[in-house]
C-alpha cells in the first residue's frame, strides 16, 4: 500500500519533504523571516547610536555615540574629570539624541580679602560667583578689583577692598579777624590794642572713610556756626612827627623799648669807636648799627654798640659815669628811629 504525499511524515516551516509549490512558499517564508530578523537587528543597532555634542573649555566637539549617560560618554572618549571640575547635565544622567555635554575645568584664583589671602579652584564664571563660592560678602560700597561680571581666568588676583563711611560731629574753633585802624595820634609804628579778639565756635558734620580700616578721606557734609568770633581791634600808629625840647623830631618808626644805663669799661664800642655820651647799644636784628636815634629822656644817639643781654626791644644807654648810670636804672622809653 503506498502512502500519500499528504501522508508522509515531514518538518515544519524550512525543513522536510514537500510537494514542489509548498517547498517553494516555505523557502519564501523562510527568506522573508531573515529579512525582517536582519531589519530589526539593523534598526537596533542604528538606533543605539546618538548624535551628541561635547563642549570641554568652551571648545565644541561633535560625536557620534553608543553611550547611554554622560559617564559613559566621557569613558569612551578618554575624558577624566578633576575633582572640582563641573559637567553639565550631570554624570548619572541619560545621554539622549542631540543631548549637548559641557564640561567646565576648574581653574585656581587668588581671592585676597580683609587683610587675607585665600587660594581657590573654581569654575565659576564670574568675579561674582567666585566670591560667593569662596564665602565672601561684598556690600555696594565695597571695592572688587577686576569688577563683580569680569569673566574669571586661570591664576587671576581678585581684590576686595572693605569701603566703610563713618560720621563724626565736631566742635572747632572759629579764629577772629585782626581788623587794623590808623591812628594819626599814636607815633608810626605803634600799636594799641583796642579790643580783645574772641574765638568762635562751629559744629562740624564730617563723614570719614575707611578702606580696609585705614582713614582714606574725609568730606565736610555740613557745619553750623555755635559761637560768633569777635574780632579784635587794632589801632597802628601812622603819626611820624612829635614835638620834643621845642624841635619837631621826623621818624620813621618808633619803638616801645625797655632802656638801661653803662659807663666806661675800657673798651670800645662793637663798632670800633670810643664810648661816648650818646652812644647807645642795641639789638641789630631790631635796630640795624648806625642807625639814628632819638631816645626819650635821653635825647639824640646812634646805635654803635651790641651786649650780649640787649636782645630783642631793649636799648643800654651810654652815660659818663657809673653814678649816672645808676640814676638811670631801668625804664621803658619811646625810641623815634629818624630818618
Amino acid at each position: 500500500m503506498e502512502w500519500s504525499t499528504l501522508g508522509r511524515p515531514h518538518k515544519s516551516f524550512c525543513g522536510g519533504t514537500h510537494p514542489r509549490n509548498f517547498r517553494f512558499i516555505l523557502l519564501s517564508l523562510c527568506l522573508l523571516l531573515a529579512v525582517v530578523v536582519g531589519s530589526l537587528v539593523f534598526a537596533g543597532y542604528a538606533w543605539a547610536k546618538k548624535d551628541v555634542t561635547l563642549v570641554v573649555d568652551g571648545k565644541e566637539i561633535a560625536l557620534e555615540t553608543r553611550a547611554d549617560r554622560v559617564e559613559d560618554l566621557l569613558k569612551m572618549q578618554g575624558i577624566q574629570l578633576g575633582p572640582r571640575d563641573r559637567v553639565e547635565p550631570g554624570l548619572a544622567e541619560p545621554l539622549t539624541e542631540g543631548a549637548r555635554v559641557v564640561i567646565k575645568r576648574a581653574v585656581p584664583v587668588s581671592i585676597t580679602a580683609g587683610g587675607k589671602t585665600v587660594e581657590l579652584l573654581t569654575t565659576a564664571d564670574t568675579v561674582g560667583e567666585a566670591l560667593k563660592e569662596a564665602g565672601i560678602t561684598t556690600d555696594k560700597d565695597d571695592i572688587v578689583k577686576p569688577g563683580r561680571e569680569e569673566k574669571v581666568h586661570s591664576s587671576m588676583s581678585i581684590r576686595v577692598t572693605n569701603v566703610e563711611q563713618v560720621t563724626r560731629e565736631i566742635m572747632v574753633p572759629v579764629p577772629y579777624r585782626v581788623r587794623r585802624e590808623a591812628d594819626p595820634r599814636l607815633p608810626s609804628g605803634q600799636v594799641k590794642i583796642v579790643q580783645a579778639g574772641r574765638q568762635g565756635k562751629e559744629e562740624q558734620r564730617w563723614v570719614l572713610i575707611y578702606h580696609d580700616g585705614r582713614e582714606v578721606k574725609r568730606v565736610l557734609e555740613a557745619s553750623h556756626l555755635v559761637l560768633r568770633p569777635v574780632d579784635r581791634v587794632v589801632r597802628v600808629g601812622t603819626l611820624q612827627q612829635v614835638s620834643r625840647g621845642g624841635r619837631n623830631i621826623t621818624y620813621s618808626r618808633a619803638i616801645e623799648m625797655v632802656a638801661t644805663a653803662y659807663t666806661h669799661t675800657g673798651n670800645n664800642t662793637a663798632s670800633g669807636v670810643y664810648p661816648r655820651y650818646g652812644v647807645v647799644a642795641v639789638d641789630p636784628r631790631v635796630i640795624p648799627l648806625g642807625t639814628r636815634l632819638y631816645v626819650e629822656g635821653y635825647g639824640y644817639a646812634t646805635a654803635l654798640d651790641m651786649g650780649s643781654s640787649i636782645r630783642g626791644n631793649r636799648i643800654d644807654l651810654f652815660m659818663e659815669s657809673a653814678a649816672e648810670a645808676r640814676r638811670w636804672g631801668v625804664r621803658r622809653v619811646m625810641v623815634y628811629v629818624l630818618g
